[in-house]
């Protein structure tokens, strides 16, 4: 099966941007691991906004990339190379795509979205690249969810901009009352 992971920048207090959408408090002065990882996936999730953003700017490291946008707000027509997943048909086109052959996914944002994924248990694990900075204000990483999550450390870099890059996984459950003692 494929993993999704979400590969995403956060500031230290968890803002993804700032009170006015803006991300320019995000350092690209080296690579930080993202060629390396995006060698490993070839299908990029995102919702409309972080679509906006990177079609402005360029694509860049998504180009050799199958973009899936989740959005219900989308023209298909006017998004030519990009598929376009609407919000009634996400879960079974996940849950599908997850099972057919190809490398990973790199899930990009937003938080919306995310918060989506994560009430259907479809984020295997999380790459979050911690910048140094506090913009005290702005759009959190992680929305008001209903049921903690436990997370397991399973790597971590610094660089010498002060970035820490963090990844996670959800730890497999084990359900002892398949014992049989």
């Amino acid at each position: 099966m494929r993993k999704i992971t979400l590969n995403i920048a956060t500031t230290l207090d968890g803002y993804i941007e700032g009170p006015n959408g803006e991300i320019d408090w995000c350092l690209n002065d080296q690579d930080y691991g993202l060629t390396e990882f995006s060698e490993d996936t070839d299908a990029l999730f995102m919702g409309r906004k972080s679509y906006e953003l990177i079609a402005q700017a360029g694509l860049g490291f998504f180009e050799d990339h199958s973009i899936y946008v989740f959005s219900d707000t989308l023209v298909r027509e006017e998004q030519l190379g990009v598929k376009i997943i609407r919000s009634a048909d996400f879960v079974a086109f996940v849950k599908d795509f997850r099972e057919q052959e190809g490398k990973n996914i790199w899930f990009f944002g937003g938080a919306n979205l995310l918060a989506s994924f994560m009430a259907e248990n479809l984020v295997d694990e999380f790459l979050i690249s911690v910048h140094p900075i506090i913009l005290g204000g702005g759009k959190p990483l992680f929305q008001s969810g209903k049921d903690k999550v436990d997370l397991m450390l399973i790597n971590h870099k610094s660089y010498s901009s002060g970035l820490v890059q963090l990844r996670y996984i959800i730890p497999p459950k084990f359900d002892l009352s398949m014992l049989d003692i």
